[in-house]
């Protein structure tokens, strides 16, 4: 009778290992487990027979028992973790990133329309011998206002026009603060161009925005003329819509104005496709601004010019309002 059990135990043990051998996944393995060691298995089912066999032939049966189960859990054990390992590794194979492949292309971004015309005026004057200053957007009330010239009855330094942070401070309105500082600090000759962004109290429409760009020039020396301002303006804005213009020859003209920091004092204006359209102010930079920074008004004399980069955009390429800057309309900007 124990012959024959060890025989059934043999040959289960055999028919087992190569069972577990073949295993393809993890479900596969328990279903086997199961049906090799469970409760209802093939070597619980040998266990039972032993019933039969005497009590010297029963130990010595259960042990080899106990063994040929010692060696099919460790079987099943090292196909499971085998198992494991080959599913684990098709997982990160699946997730792995062909490097050699070409990266997806990303759009390419460009540059703002109005920062492009920043650059080329920045480029223009460069050319021209003039560097860039920069100065705070907060102002005092003395560098936007009293050291131009602008006293403390004029419109400009009402509330209803001015963005005030505090009774001496403010949103400068225009970037000639630049110049003030720059002239406080340097010794003529002075030759610059103070881009920036600057602040009004206006309401939005087409034409106007409460925050906008402006460009203002300053020249500095001995023996600057009106004519020396007319021949830089003319130089710049022909260079600035070069190839815009149908008549491609573009024709400046200057207005009388009153600006109190300039004397005499102009608006400037071009001969655009049949039409003067203003594009900014200027004029000879006033005695009192130049003795205001300790100058010999006697010595020097110099002019000032200053221009909204937004207007100067938009008869550059055409746009008829300003909003469209500041909306962010991929639609719009794309096409510059």
């Amino acid at each position: 009778m124990s012959s024959a059990i060890e025989n059934q135990l043999h040959e289960l043990e055999q028919n087992a290992l190569n069972q577990i051998s073949a295993l393809a996944d993890l479900a596969a393995w328990e279903e086997t487990r199961r049906s090799l060691l469970g409760k209802k298995g093939s070597l619980t089912g040998l266990l039972r027979g032993m019933g039969g066999l005497s009590p010297e032939e029963r130990p010595r049966v259960g042990a080899l028992v106990n063994q040929t189960r010692e060696r099919l859990e460790a079987a099943l054990e090292e196909r499971r973790e085998s198992l494991k390992r080959s599913e684990q590794n098709a997982a990160l194979a699946s997730e792995a990133i062909d490097v050699t492949l070409p990266a997806p292309p990303l759009p390419r971004g460009r540059r703002h329309p109005l920062m492009q015309t920043w650059d080329d005026m920045v480029r223009i004057f460069s050319n021209l011998g003039y560097s860039v200053a920069e100065g705070p957007e907060v102002e005092t009330s003395y560098y936007n206002f009293d050291a131009l010239n602008i006293g403390p009855d004029h419109p400009a330094r009402a509330e209803r026009d001015t963005l005030f942070i505090d009774d001496d401070r403010l949103l400068r309105t225009e970037t000639s603060a630049v110049q003030i500082r720059v002239m406080e600090n340097t010794e003529p000759p002075i030759k610059i161009i103070a881009p920036g962004r600057v602040y009004r109290r206006d309401a939005v429409d087409s034409t106007h925005s409460p925050i906008f760009h402006q460009v203002e020039g300053l020249l500095v020396a001995e023996g600057v003329s009106f004519g020396d301002l007319k021949g830089t303006l003319t130089t710049f804005l022909q260079q600035l819509f070069e190839g815009v213009s149908k008549t491609g020859n573009l024709q400046t003209r200057f207005r009388p104005h009153n600006f109190p920091f300039t004397e005499p004092s102009a608006e400037f204006d071009v001969l655009f496709n049949g039409k003067w359209l203003e594009l900014g102010g200027c004029g000879m930079v006033h005695p009192k601004v130049l003795e205001n920074v300790g100058y010999n008004s006697e010595k020097y004399t110099g002019f000032a010019f200053g221009f909204g980069i937004e207007r100067m955009t938009m008869i550059k390429y055409g746009i008829d309002d300003i909003r469209l800057f500041y909306e962010n309309d991929l639609r719009f900007l794309a096409q510059f």
